[in-house]
């Protein structure tokens, strides 16, 4: 996994953007890392998906710091670079990024690797199309 810095700019495509809401919240009214993780893992699916040109399944999700809390209202971007594809498993780096609720500036709240693998109609492994 790459280091997790405070560079302005996000690395890699926007797959997916979504608002933070109410329903999503812990007793402390920030967004539950739960939630978070499964933002992420829809993004690295999408991205997944266009490489492997059909279905994949997650098989692995390696270390994730969160930097910043997620505030109610904030435009959750999650960017996805893809760092290496396999006979069948595709390696994407998903990073989150809002805007800061104070100023605007992009804050980064969090990053982690993403595994995927192709698979058939059956759910079975199968080869990525080149």
């Amino acid at each position: 996994m790459n280091d997790i810095d405070d560079a302005p700019i996000p690395q890699g495509d926007l797959a997916l953007q979504t608002v933070a809401m109410p329903k999503d919240t812990n007793a402390s009214g920030d967004i539950f890392g739960g939630w978070l993780l499964s933002q992420m893992d829809i993004a690295g699916m999408i991205s997944a998906m266009e490489v492997a040109r059909g279905r994949v399944a997650t098989v692995a999700v390696d270390g994730m710091a969160f930097l910043t809390p997620v505030h109610v209202g904030a435009v959750v971007s999650c960017y996805c670079d893809v760092l290496e594809i396999g006979r069948s498993s595709i390696r994407i780096m998903v990073e989150v990024w809002i805007n800061s609720p104070h100023d605007g500036d992009p804050l980064k709240v969090t990053e982690g690797e993403f595994v995927y693998v192709a698979i058939d109609e059956s759910g079975r492994t199968r080869a990525i199309r080149t």
